[in-house]
C-alpha cells in the first residue's frame, strides 16, 4: 500500500515552457548541492541553458552532480561534458555499454529527477531537450513535471543520492562520500503526496502496483495519458473491469508515429478496449510525451514511467503520486483541454473499418515488441 505524506506543496508544470525556467531559477538559487538525473540531454538551446546554470552553480562552490543515461544521453557532445567537468560539475554516465541483445543494455535510466539543496525537487517526464526539437513540429512537445517542496523531499533526495553513489562505485569513480544532511522539511503546503520508483532491486513493481491500486479502487472516472502505452495482461484487465463496473475510462495516447513498432503494437489493443467501452483519444497536435493520470478527481500521478514493458519491467523510473482534489483538478483540466484541442476520438465503428493490412501490421508489431521483451528475459509473467 502506497504511503502518502501530508504537508507538501506540489506544483504542476506543463511542458518545457514552464519547467525549464523554474529549473534554472532553482539551480541559480542553489547554495550547497544539486543532483540532476535525465535520460536525454540534448545540447540545443535548452541543454546549453541548463548546462550553463550547472556550471555557474559549480563555480560558486555548489557540489553539482549530473547523471546521464548512456543511451539517451549519447548525443551530448564529449566537449560539452568535459567543459562542464572543467567548471567543477561532476558528470557520470549510467550504463555506457550498449551491447545489443544483452539484458543489461535495456535497463536504462529513464527517470527525470532534480534535487536542489534538499529544499526543492522536480520529478516528471520532461527531458533536457527543446520542446520544439522535432522537425516539422509547430506546437511544443506535450509533457508534464512537478515541483515539490515539503516532507516528501527526503525520499526524493535519498533516491538521487543513492543512485549517484551506486553508479560511482560501479565505475570506480568514488570520491569521499559526504555525510548526507540531516533535514526534516517543514510543511510547505497542504498536499498529500508519495514518491514511487521502479528499479531492479527492491522496487520492481511499485509504480505499476500504485496504478493498479488506484484503478481497482476507482468509482467514477479514470483519465490516463501515456505516450507509449502497451500494458500487460493485469493492467489491461484492471482497466476493462473498471469500465465493466461503470467507471468512465479515458485513454489519451500518442497519435503521431514516433516509434513505428511500438505505435502499431499499441493499436493492436484498441479493439479490446473499445469493445469494453473504454474511450480512446489520439493526440495529434504535436508529439505527446506525457505519463500522467487522474482517478476519481482526487488521485493523480506525474512521472517518467510509460505503461509499457520497457518502463514497467526494465528501466529506472520515478513518479510522484498526489492525493489532492485541487491538484487533480488542474491536471484533469489540462488533459481535457488536450483532448478537446489536440486530439481525435477513436470510435469503435471507425476502428472496425480499418484496412486489413493495418490490422495485420498492428498485430505483427505487437508480436515483435513481445518477442523483444522475451529476448531480454522479462516477458514471462503478466504479458
Amino acid at each position: 500500500m502506497t504511503q502518502f505524506l501530508d504537508g507538501n506543496q506540489v506544483s504542476l508544470l506543463c511542458n518545457g515552457a514552464e519547467y525549464f525556467p523554474a529549473l534554472v531559477a532553482a539551480i541559480d538559487q542553489a547554495a550547497r548541492e544539486i543532483y540532476l538525473e535525465t535520460y536525454i540531454f540534448e545540447y540545443d538551446s535548452t541543454g546549453r541553458a541548463i548546462a550553463a546554470a550547472l556550471k555557474r552553480a559549480a563555480r560558486r562552490g555548489v557540489t553539482t552532480h549530473l547523471l546521464l543515461d548512456g543511451y539517451g544521453g549519447k548525443t551530448l557532445p564529449r566537449e560539452a561534458i568535459e567543459e562542464m567537468r572543467g567548471d567543477g560539475v561532476q558528470v557520470l554516465i549510467y550504463r555506457p555499454s550498449l551491447a545489443k541483445f544483452r539484458r543489461s543494455s535495456y535497463r536504462r535510466l529513464h527517470r527525470k529527477i532534480v534535487v536542489v539543496d534538499s529544499r526543492v525537487a522536480f520529478v516528471g517526464g520532461i527531458n533536457i531537450i527543446d520542446d520544439m526539437d522535432t522537425p516539422g513540429q509547430t506546437p511544443p512537445r506535450y509533457d508534464y513535471a512537478v515541483r515539490v517542496e515539503g516532507p516528501l523531499l527526503p525520499q526524493i533526495y535519498e533516491a538521487a543520492r543513492k543512485l549517484w553513489g551506486l553508479v560511482s562505485w560501479s565505475q570506480l569513480k568514488r570520491r569521499r562520500r559526504r555525510q548526507p544532511p540531516a533535514f526534516s522539511p517543514v510543511p510547505s503546503g497542504d498536499v498529500s503526496a508519495s514518491f514511487v520508483i521502479r528499479d531492479n532491486i527492491g522496487h520492481r513493481k511499485d509504480i505499476e502496483e500504485a496504478y493498479l491500486d488506484a484503478i481497482n479502487n476507482a468509482r467514477s472516472e479514470i483519465v490516463l495519458a501515456n505516450a507509449y502505452f502497451l500494458p500487460g495482461r493485469h493492467f489491461r484487465q484492471a482497466l476493462i473491469q473498471a469500465a465493466a463496473r461503470g467507471v468512465r475510462v479515458v485513454l489519451l495516447l500518442q497519435g503521431r508515429v514516433e516509434y513505428v513498432l511500438l505505435h502499431y503494437a499499441t493499436r493492436a489493443l484498441y479493439g479490446v478496449f473499445l469493445d469494453a467501452g473504454i474511450e480512446i483519444y489520439e493526440y495529434h497536435r504535436s508529439f505527446m510525451h506525457a505519463k500522467v493520470a487522474v482517478v476519481d478527481g482526487n488521485w493523480a500521478t506525474v512521472g517518467s514511467s510509460n505503461i509499457d514493458p520497457f518502463s514497467l519491467l526494465l528501466s529506472r523510473e520515478a513518479n510522484v503520486l498526489v492525493d489532492d482534489a485541487g491538484f487533480a483538478a488542474r491536471l484533469r483540466a489540462s488533459l481535457e483541454q488536450a483532448m478537446e484541442e489536440g486530439s481525435r476520438v477513436v470510435t469503435s465503428a471507425h476502428w472496425k473499418r480499418q484496412p486489413l493490412h493495418l490490422r495485420l501490421f498492428s498485430w505483427l508489431s505487437y508480436g515483435g515488441v513481445r518477442l523483444l521483451v522475451g529476448v531480454t528475459g522479462y516477458g514471462r509473467k503478466g504479458a
